[in-house]
């Protein structure tokens, strides 16, 4: 959380990238150079403004399951969790 190495890990995961592609993907969907995805200042800049979650988050950040909707979105992937939570609640208001 305090740089793009669990987001770098995700695409990995995710899509099987090796790591140098997973850095590029990763910098260019969050719109900063390859060379920022370490930097934990920078980082944390992008964390906050984007919504994707951050070491010690403010009131206004995102948590939680929020903050992976929002990593979903920002990377454009699917996320288990966040598949799950909209099945369950678009079953819940379709009742």
């Amino acid at each position: 959380m305090r740089a793009a190495g669990d987001l770098v890990a995700r695409m990995q995961m995710t899509r099987g990238m090796r790591i140098q592609e997973a850095k590029a993907y990763v910098a260019d969907r969050l719109s900063i150079a390859v060379s920022e995805l370490t930097d934990p200042v920078i980082m944390t800049e992008v964390r906050e403004d984007l919504q994707i979650g951050a070491l010690t988050p403010l009131p206004e950040c995102a948590k939680g399951i929020e903050a992976k909707f929002r990593i979903a979105d920002v990377l454009g992937i699917d996320i288990n969790c966040v598949q799950r939570f909209k099945t369950k609640t678009t079953h819940q208001f379709r009742r």
